[in-house]
């Protein structure tokens, strides 16, 4: 520790304009510190003391990726780093916001946190105010714009999930219509067969050729539209060959059942001629209610998949911070975004099932995917190839959002995450989208958010570190 001059210290410029008593309480209550090769302070640690380069070279790094990523290096003498938000006291959480290290030699002046609180309240009490109505003007200026930008999300992702549930949900409610129609009429039929021409045996048969018929609706194959075209026309003539009316209106329903010509065949000859067409028309009520309840448990659970992904989505009733699969997240965002991508998009799943889980603040990545997949649907323009996809990157979780627009030109890349820069027209976005995604992943998780892009290949790479940062309120 070397002796502490005013009048080297008036030689920088953070301390030119004081007085000699100022410069003389500077020293009284400072000191000078030699530092060799090395660290100084690590961000994240409890910020203690003020430093002020009086001769040497510093460098400044912050934690990106699970690296460390050189922000500034300089040998300007007065440049200082450090505790210099002491000032604001317990209302910010007081820590390094980086890492400071020394390539040679270097000579600081050092004050402590707490003395230069103290000597900047007594000596610049106006200008303190200022920079307090600054500090936290602008921060809850962010806050609100960033809230507002929330809220904007919110309310196209509730347009679009009430536009999918809607579907759904009307599908099943016609669907039922249908289907007590189709309950009535079989009740209908079975008063009639009941009092019809048919023996015991053949009763029998109809009802073993009934399960059959149901059977078979599950295990029905998927068919192109032309071979149903080709198999509604196998079966339709082969009903308007026994003389049944109406068969071409029948034939849709057993083809997607799954039930043939050789299947029909089996019923002709397990029931007499008298009674064919009595027992075609009661399979294909049959059918039609197995269809028709399969149509209402699709929708059902298309309702119950949304509104599960709407839960993981907003993660409610879940822990802010919490250890997660990666591909549940992405998979609610895309649940969620869905009614977006219109049928000129095309969505890719390249997805790497065995990368370990993470520790993350969920609902806040989920607006980070949210951002990055809706800038890169509406690059696209309704047609082109959407990209999620997942990786392991070193000591990394690599989330890659990619798209096929016309890219992000060179001269704005590096401008992109800035507050309030935006491409889109006035009043389509408040270009806080990509900075509130740079926040959450950089400053909140200690990864790293970057693109890459030409025309035709813009992707966007998220990257969360597997060895989870200490959380913070």
């Amino acid at each position: 520790m070397s002796v502490c001059d005013p009048a080297e210290l008036r030689t920088l410029f953070l301390f030119e304009k004081l007085d000699d008593a100022q410069l003389a309480a500077l020293c009284e209550q400072g000191r000078m510190e030699q530092f060799e090769p090395g660290p100084v302070f690590a961000e994240g640690d409890p910020a203690t003391c003020f430093y002020v380069l009086v001769d040497g070279e510093v460098v400044l790094s912050r934690r990106a990726g699970g690296e460390q990523v050189e922000v500034g290096r300089t040998s300007q003498r007065g440049v200082y780093a450090g505790a210099w938000q002491a000032y604001l006291g317990d209302r910010v959480s007081q820590l390094y916001t980086n890492s400071m290290r020394v390539t040679r030699p270097s000579r600081f002046y050092v004050l402590d946190a707490e003395k230069l609180s103290a000597l900047m309240a007594a000596w610049f009490p106006m200008a303190l105010h200022l920079l307090e109505g600054l500090f936290f003007g602008i921060q809850n200026m962010q806050q609100a714009v960033s809230q507002r930008e929330r809220l904007l999300a919110l309310g196209s992702l509730s347009a679009g999930l009430t536009h999918e549930l809607n579907n759904p949900a009307a599908a099943a409610v016609r669907a039922t219509a249908t289907l007590r129609e189709r309950v009535a009429g079989m009740r209908h039929k079975l008063g009639m067969l009941a009092g019809g021409p048919f023996e015991r045996v053949d009763m029998e048969t109809l009802v073993r050729l009934q399960e059959d018929a149901a059977d078979r609706v599950g295990k029905a194959p998927e068919l192109s539209p032309l071979e149903t075209g080709d198999a509604e026309d196998e079966v339709g003539d082969w009903l308007d060959a026994q003389g049944i009316d109406g068969g071409w209106d029948i034939a849709p329903n057993f083809v997607a059942a799954g039930i043939d010509v050789d299947w029909l065949t089996q019923v002709k000859e397990s029931v007499p001629a008298s009674v064919l067409e009595g027992a075609v028309r009661w399979l294909n009520y049959t059918v039609e209610t197995e269809l028709l309840m399969n149509e209402i448990a699709d929708s059902t659970t298309r309702v119950s998949t949304l509104v599960g992904a709407a839960k993981q989505y907003s993660q409610m009733d879940r822990a802010p911070y919490q250890t997660v699969d990666v591909h549940e997240l992405l998979k609610s965002t895309i649940i969620m975004l869905a009614g977006k991508f219109g049928a000129g998009i095309t969505l890719v799943k390249d997805f790497d099932r065995t990368l370990p889980k993470v520790s993350v603040y969920a609902a806040e990545l989920n607006q980070v995917w949210t951002n990055l997949i809706d800038n890169a649907v509406q690059a696209m323009a309704g047609h082109g190839t959407l990209t999620v996809r997942t990786a392991r990157d070193d000591d990394a979780l690599l989330v890659e959002i990619g798209d096929t627009g016309p890219g992000v030109p060179a001269e704005i890349r590096s401008r992109i995450f800035e507050p309030f820069f935006t491409t889109k027209a006035v009043g389509e976005g408040t270009g806080l989208g990509l900075d509130i995604s740079w926040r959450i992943v950089v400053n909140r998780h200690h990864g790293d958010l970057r693109v890459v892009s030409e025309p035709g290949d813009t992707r966007f790479q998220v990257r969360l570190p597997f060895d989870a940062p200490v959380e913070t309120a």
